[in-house]
């Protein structure tokens, strides 16, 4: 028979001590009994290679400490060496159906070589270096799935399984069951892990657990802490033994258990408040605390009855022995009416070991009598009690650990003869845990109140009956025109939607007659998914052109016979390059324009023959020549068959304005033509709208001109007034009623954006009273990133167990997973800032946006490689070669040539892999736009899906993951102008401060205070744009805003009322306080 405690933390963990060393687990594994531990925090590669260097191999599976390690000091002759097998602990941080879920794995491996190799494969979903117990937005299901093919030789154990926060069947963020958790990868769940607050008759009540072995570990943060559960095992002294006992229950006798009361989640209860409640109190109470009126925080024992489908006392057959123990430290205080970590309980338990033996042998087996003339009458009689149960327990709750009394206050004295045992207990009790104590309270309990009918309501037969009456009429209303202006969070998806469904399923309108104009290639997906979803017949909604601009204008031109093929950046500059030098060598002409000035007076042109406008700014022989390098450069284009994303909509415009036959039959898809964010339209693709439309029979368009934002690309506000003076019979609509953010965050937004021109704003905030928005102040820009990674882990609960009890959120509702949080930036750099600041703490992300890493040689090669392979009848392949000759003559025709050949038959394949495999045949694998590239390709199903959005996706299309494998639950990070059209419940803006928010101008231009502070309708339109963006920013918001600032404040801060926000300063930025900790801020 040995014991074995394979659950542990090294000093690596966050909140553990520092004396968690290979030398000190041994020697106190060796003190209490201890014949097996885990290393634990195989993860973490310090740790790791301390293993390495310091532990040998023993038994098959199995380490010991090196001899020289090794420290006699202390430990008692004759002992056996511990032995350690390889564990760890994953936290888990995801998304499953539509709730946050934080769980700890327990992971046992047969060797350090197989942690070296799970550890590389976590490494790139995480990070796996700023805690020995990593953060990973991993499910459960992929973990497990992850470690079976890496290692399928390790066990998988659900840690700790009922504590509130962090476990499967967790109250706060845990599964109902643990198919929920797994899946179909159920059957490789062999064992279960009981936690501290629960022992095995509460586990026998769940006849659902009666295949799972029950196992028992301490999860120790200290050395002291270990064995304060473990295992009774009686088999083979190796991996394969233990692995054996664990998952068929053949060696494994028993378990060592806590007191259940004991734990620090038992029962119900605030701690704050010191409210401790029972599971029937707490109902009656209905889950508020009655002092403060927040939500109680579930124990395990109410967890368990909910559960639960055996009544209590329950026994099952063949159940394992346990037995319920105290450590000896605490049992020595106790009995002497002292603190577990005073000098005095100290040497007593020294002595004891070094004389009689182990601490589990003087716990279970060593005769009392030995032990009493060892020790005196009252230590021994603590410890009979204790093996016969014979304790009084007051349980824990809320993150406060229970207690346990062997002795009624009047039983003992302290041998000093100052204090009775019971004064003195009492009074460490209430210093170290004041909410330990028996509870009382004047309040009484709630009279029984009937609940709230929750039955759901019957699913409408109208989708109408959905809207509220300003919706309903926008998308009933027959009109030649229509203009609905739709503030944030109006429901304007919904309504355009429902727009749809109305010319289909009411007017019987046919699908190929309707087109929906997106600006994101994500919400012309959305749009379709969400009338596939509701619409009867889904084949009618698959029927429907949906697009971006850009993506009409590719079909439209294919339609009508064009070959095209969209051009990169890159291409484009080495394209106006390559002319530049052939008119140079060819003609003489040295034109002083570079590639881009050259791009963009082709741009020009283009807009100006369209507008048959002969305003040239170009003056002399400069306009002369690069009029003769931008003909070159068109007719370049057009041998290629390139396009860009202007030519794209200059060439279908100039079709439909030369009455094109097949361009202008095309047009019946625009007899009802809806265009969403109409205020992002510019000016080219406005008139794009009025031509598609030209002879159709409606036009519908819905935006908001307070969330016009692309100024930088044409786009105006006015656009809607202008639509109003064309079609003068246009029906205006207004939608006000919010559905999205709280009151406060309507507030705070609305005074913002009515100092733009135009009336006073006003959204009417359906969701009602929330929490205020937040103005925080940092000592400057590095305290602002430290803030917010400090904000996120606040919004989460914390990411460990220390926090979630430490970091009660006293105004807010519910804890957030990851993807609720979203943080918004002003330019790309600043976001690239702030990456550091989340990659750090090791909260994992996700980036939503282009970035610079696209333009980089690497990733471009990779991009033309894989694009010209997408090309599906052989013609095209034939002609991508043609375009690949610099690749060619890169890599060497033999090398283009194999990798053709490998590739080829790969296509079928996830893009991710083969950016990964074409990093590793490059030797490019520590390529950082590579990486990121192959972190983006993470979110796409084939390459070709891949490359199409890479062309004409806009920035909310585009998303990597913050150096992570899997697509997991993340914080999105983002700049404002990728916000647009998004949600999430708590929305961190960074940068609201001067220079950054309004952002200077590229003129160099700075807006004046004074006419700022005038709030004229002379402002300019560039600082319009930027109170428009902030707005934007501000009503992502569904439940928290928080405005983050330093320096000086932007002055837009000064537009929001006093009453509509709280002004603070960010913890620390004044001065920072630097305390050491101690033992006990970890226990």
């Amino acid at each position: 028979m040995y014991i074995a405690d394979l659950h542990i933390h090294s000093r690596y963990s966050r909140a553990t001590s520092r004396e968690l060393t290979p030398e000190q687990l041994d020697l106190e594994a060796g003190k209490k009994g201890i014949h097996l531990l885990g290393t634990g925090d195989f993860t973490h590669p310090a740790w790791r290679e301390e293993l390495y260097e310091k532990l040998v191999r023993a038994e098959d599976g199995l380490y010991r400490l090196k001899d020289e390690y090794r420290s006699e000091n202390g430990r008692r002759s004759g002992t056996d060496t511990p032995r350690f097998v390889v564990s760890g602990e994953i936290s888990s941080i995801y998304k499953q159906d539509g709730k946050v879920r934080k769980v700890h794995s327990l992971i046992l491996l047969p060797d350090l070589e197989d942690a070296q190799r799970l550890s590389a494969k976590l490494e790139m979903i995480g990070n796996i270096h700023s805690d020995g117990r990593p953060i990973l937005g991993l499910s459960c299901h992929d973990l497990l799935e992850i470690m079976l093919e890496i290692c399928p030789g390790g066990m998988l154990i659900p840690a700790h399984i009922w504590t509130p926060h962090f476990s499967m069947f967790g109250a706060c963020s845990g599964f109902d069951r643990v198919e929920d958790c797994f899946g179909e990868l159920t059957p490789y769940i062999h064992a279960v892990e009981t936690g501290l607050s629960s022992d095995p008759p509460m586990n026998w009540r769940l006849s659902a657990l009666d295949r799972f072995q029950l196992i028992s570990n301490s999860d120790a943060h200290s050395p002291a802490k270990l064995g304060r559960e473990a295992n009774l095992l009686n088999c083979e002294m190796s991996y394969a033994g233990l692995k054996n006992a664990i998952e068929t229950g053949e060696g494994l006798e028993g378990t060592i258990e806590f007191f259940p009361e004991e734990g620090k989640y038992h029962f119900d209860g605030h701690r704050k408040c010191h409210i401790c409640l029972s599971p029937a109190e707490a109902k009656r109470y209905g889950g508020i605390c009655p002092v403060c009126k927040m939500k109680l925080t579930m124990g395990v024992s109410h967890r368990i009855d909910q559960l639960a489908d055996r009544p209590e006392g329950f026994i099952p057959e063949g159940r394992k022995t346990f037995e319920s123990l105290v450590p000896l430290l605490e049992v020595i205080a106790a009995s002497t009416g002292r603190s577990a970590a005073s000098k005095k309980v100290q040497e007593e338990y020294c002595k004891m070991v070094d004389e009689l033996g182990t601490e589990f042998d003087i716990l279970r087996t060593i005769p009392i009598e030995e032990i009493r003339s060892h020790s005196g009458h009252l230590i021994s009689e603590g410890i009979r009690r204790l093996r016969e149960g014979r304790v009084k327990r007051l349980p824990g709750f809320d993150g406060e650990y229970g207690i346990i009394r062997l002795f009624e206050p009047d039983e003992i004295v302290n041998p000093d003869g100052q204090m009775s045992f019971s004064d003195l207990f009492a009074a460490d009790a209430e210093k170290e845990n004041p909410g330990t104590k028996e509870v009382s309270f004047s309040v009484p309990l709630p009279p029984s109140v009937p609940l709230p009918d929750s039955t759901p309501s019957e699913k409408t037969a109208d989708f109408l009956d959905r809207l509220n009456e300003q919706q309903r009429y926008a998308a009933q209303l027959p009109a030649r025109s229509i203009s609905v202006i739709a503030g944030p969070g109006t429901g304007k998806t919904g309504t355009l939607t429902a727009r749809i469904r109305c010319l289909l399923e009411k007017r019987r309108v046919k699908s190929a007659e309707i087109t929906a104009v997106t600006f994101t290639n994500q919400a012309a997906g959305e749009l379709k998914e969400r009338l596939q979803r509701e619409m009867p017949h889904r084949r009618s909604a698959a029927q429907i052109q949906t697009g971006t601009f850009h993506s009409i204008c590719l079909a439209l031109l294919k339609k009508v016979g064009y070959e095209v093929r969209i051009a990169s950046g890159q291409e484009l500059e080495e394209l106006a390059q390559e002319v530049l030098e052939e008119l140079e060598l060819r003609d003489g002409l040295k034109i002083k324009l570079t590639p881009k000035e050259l791009l963009e007076y082709v741009s020009r042109e283009r807009m100006e023959q369209l507008e048959k406008t002969a305003d040239r700014k170009e003056a002399g022989q400069l306009r002369e020549e690069a009029g003769a390098a931008a003909e070159c450069f068109v007719k370049r284009m057009r041998e290629r068959s390139l396009y860009d994303f202007d030519s794209l909509l200059t060439e279908t415009l100039r079709l439909l304005l030369e009455e094109n036959e097949a361009a202008r039959r095309y047009c019946s898809h625009f007899n009802y033509l809806l265009v969403d964010e109409f205020q992002d339209i510019s000016p080219i693709q406005y008139r794009l709208i009025r031509e598609w439309n030209r002879d159709g029979k409606e036009l519908f368009v819905i935006g908001d001109p307070d969330q016009s934002i692309y100024g930088f690309r044409g786009a105006a506000p006015g656009c809607f007034d202008v639509l109003s003076e064309e079609l003068p019979d246009t029906q205006i609509i207004r939608l006000v009623e919010n559905y999205r953010s709280s009151a406060q965050v309507i507030e705070a937004a609305c005074a913002l954006i009515s100092h733009n021109p135009g009336d006073e704003r006003h959204l009417n905030a359906v969701a009602g009273e929330g929490l205020p928005v937040r103005i925080v102040r940092a000592g400057g820009k590095r305290a602002e990133g430290i803030f917010a990674v400090r904000e996120i882990n606040r919004l989460i609960g914390g990411i460990d167990m220390l926090d979630a009890q430490e970091r009660e959120l006293p105004e807010a509702k519910r804890v957030r997973s990851f993807s609720d949080i979203a943080i918004l930036c002003r330019t790309n750099r600043q976001a690239e800032e702030m990456e550091e600041y989340l990659k750090t703490e090791g909260i994992p992300f996700t980036v939503t946006g282009r970035g610079t890493f696209l333009e980089e040689n690497t990733v471009q090669e990779a991009l033309a490689f894989f694009g010209g392979l997408c090309h599906e009848e052989e013609a095209d392949r034939e002609k991508a070669d043609k375009e690949q000759l610099k690749l060619k003559k890169t890599l060497g025709e033999e090398i283009y040539a194999a990798f053709r050949e490998k590739y080829s038959s790969r296509m079928k394949k996830k893009p991710a892999e083969l950016v990964k495999s074409w990093m590793a045949d490059r030797g490019l694998e520590e390529d950082e736009p590579l990486a990121r590239l192959y972190s983006m390709a993470l979110f796409h199903r084939t390459m070709k899906e891949f490359l199409e959005c890479l062309l004409y996706g806009e920035e909310g299309d585009l998303k990597r993951c913050g150096s992570k494998r899997y697509t997991a639950d993340a914080v999105s990070l983002m700049t404002l102008h990728a916000s647009k059209g998004l949600e999430f419940p708590a929305v961190i803006i960074m940068g609201v401060r001067k220079h950054s928010i309004p952002l200077e101008y590229s003129s160099g231009k700075k807006a004046d205070p004074k006419e700022i502070a005038q709030e004229t309708s002379l402002e300019p339109a560039e600082l319009q744009e930027e109170r428009r963006l902030l707005y934007v920013g501000m009503t992502r918001a569904k439940e928290e805003l928080i405005l983050v600032t330093s320096g000086e404040p932007s002055v837009f801060l000064k537009e929001i009322p006093e009453n509509a926000a709280v002004r603070q300063k960010a913890p620390g930025s004044e001065k920072p306080v630097i305390r050491q900790m101690n033992l006990f801020d970890f226990i």
